[in-house]
């Protein structure tokens, strides 16, 4: 098997506009990010995802691109990201860009020229019906859009600002192709793919993820732009299953490098599929739907828990009250010994929680917001969407990154666009960087682990039968075992063994009893060489 950098890395994701403001706009900069790359290359990361910082309306926080090729001004300037990428560079640090090329905004030039006419040169590079079908936005509501000056009606899955770009149009595949070797050329390394899984849409059968021309387009873009160079690609697909993520992801296949498959995010929604009705985690599903994936046999994993999408880890199926610390650092444990590249979401080494919304006022996601006045038409009170946002919404994951006890955090010295979490006081980096126990200190013990020791990543996986609630695993390599043990409850769990330890590599409390049986506080995680 062809070993690769990014198999053996771990990758943090900054969503910029909460990261760091480096001239009191209130949102944060690539200034902000190239200030704190000292502090990321203390914790060890080797790679940094960027969140959108093209020129955008912001519509969806740039997710909707109007220029691919520019900056947006409340970011900085191209010059302000050709240095990030040098001053990265110099730390051993990459940048993944993200790629949104399923949708862009309805500002970019291309989709102002489509909407002027039926035989403009660009109509083609969006998809126009004269009747809509039954597609439904992401967003809420059809996915269908009347334009009055046509008389036809565009596509777009998610904002009705971001209009779908036609896959089935070569002129976009080479627009597309074009641009990716723009940051190629600038020296990026790699990028993370946004809803790639949906640009294979066969819009007049109904089929949006994973259409039949998908692994097509990626084996072309593979050919045409990143395949002859060692760049992470990963792919943003909530429909895959392990058989689809090897299709994406088996070298012979020259697609991606590895998917963000979401089973075990959604394990948890209702059948319907709404997240907004999310129960409780199952720790038996859980186990079993990492178990499954960890049986990739021709393909890579991601691994993660949180994203600029979904709500905190620690609040959703963490204790972020008397078991705060313990609970982020058993899912780090957890999650970071698995086989499969790790991705960090901003703050999360610190255990940050989600926010305590209290009015509506201070909700600012499209998404939220739309569901939000879909949910008043079918009766639901305030009080309940309100829970629901505080569980589900995506603001919990972008409210500021908390770097100080002071003002706003030290997040900006001026009004941050997004209310900051009022437990900075206690959670923030410079509180955790000062404490050897902190949650911190949890994450980069593990980057660590990973930079020297091969059975992280390359070690087979085996799962353990254990209690209901505890999750143990074995790695296996050269010879050497390793387990890894994790309970994910509120309550003291027993865990037995017939395993004899040989090392403790990492641990979540100060003691240890033997772990042939072991009596696990609530929490409790742990990882040793055994025999």
């Amino acid at each position: 098997m062809q070993k690769h950098w990014w198999q053996k890395t771990v990758v943090y994701q900054i969503y910029p506009r909460s990261f760091m403001d480096s001239n009191a706009d209130g949102i944060g900069d690539l200034q902000g990010v190239i200030s704190k790359l000292d502090y990321l290359r203390e914790l060890g990361i080797g790679c940094i995802w960027l969140s959108p910082v093209y020129q955008s309306p912001m519509d969806d926080n740039g997710y909707d691109i109007s220029d691919y090729r520019a900056i947006a001004g409340i970011f900085g300037e191209m010059t302000d990201m050709d240095e990030l990428l040098s001053e990265a560079e110099k730390r051993g640090i990459k940048i993944v860009m993200d790629l949104v090329v399923n949708h862009t905004s309805d500002e970019h030039a291309w989709f102002v020229e489509s909407r002027k006419s039926k035989d403009n040169e660009y109509r083609d590079y969006y998809i126009w019906r004269d009747e809509p079908n039954e597609l439904k936005s992401i967003f809420s509501g059809s996915a269908w859009e009347f334009d009055e000056a046509t008389g036809q009606y565009f596509l777009h899955l998610f904002s009705k600002r971001q209009p779908d770009l036609n896959w089935e149009n070569p002129k976009v595949h080479a627009e597309v192709y074009d641009m990716m070797n723009f940051w190629i050329d600038k020296g990026i390394g790699g990028f993370r793919m946004d809803v790639i899984d949906l640009i294979g849409k066969e819009v007049d059968k109904e089929i949006t993820g994973n259409g039949p021309k998908l692994h097509d387009y990626l084996h072309e873009m593979n050919r045409a732009t990143f395949g002859a160079k060692d760049l992470l690609t990963v792919g943003e697909t909530w429909g895959a299953t392990p058989e689809i993520a090897e299709l994406y992801s088996a070298p012979e296949r020259e697609e991606l490098s590895m998917v963000f498959q979401f089973e075990h995010i959604s394990s948890v929604y209702p059948e319907n599929g709404d997240k907004w009705e999310s129960g409780r985690l199952s720790v038996p599903k859980l186990k079993e739907i990492f178990a499954k994936w960890q049986s990739l046999e021709n393909g890579w994993n991601s691994l993660f828990w949180n994203n600029h999408d979904l709500p905190r880890i620690v609040s959703n199926w963490g204790n972020d009250g008397k078991y705060r610390v313990a609970s982020a650092k058993a899912f780090a444990i957890l999650l970071h010994l698995m086989k499969g590249t790790p991705y960090i979401y901003q703050g999360e080494e610190l255990g940050m929680t989600n926010f305590p919304f209290t009015d509506f006022a201070q909700v600012d996601d499209v998404e939220s917001r739309n569901w939000a006045a879909e949910a008043r038409t079918k009766g639901w009170s305030e009080d309940k969407i309100m829970d629901a946002i505080r569980r589900i919404g995506r603001d919990n994951a972008r409210t500021p990154m908390q770097w100080t006890a002071g003002e706003n955090a030290g997040f900006t010295s001026g009004k941050p666009w997004l209310a900051v979490n009022p437990n900075y006081t206690e959670i923030n980096a410079d509180k955790a960087v000062s404490d050897e126990n902190s949650v911190f200190y949890t994450y980069k013990k593990l980057i660590e682990l990973r930079h020297q020791h091969d059975w992280v990543v390359y070690g087979e996986f085996e799962l353990l039968e254990s209690a209901p609630e505890v999750f143990a695993y074995l790695r296996k390599y050269e010879g050497k075992k390793y387990l890894v043990v994790a309970n994910l409850s509120d309550e003291q769990n027993s865990f037995k063994s017939g395993f004899v330890p040989k090392q403790l590599l990492v641990h979540n409390y100060e003691l240890m009893a033997e772990i042939s049986q072991v009596n696990l506080m609530p929490w409790e995680a742990f990882a040793c060489e055994v025999e």
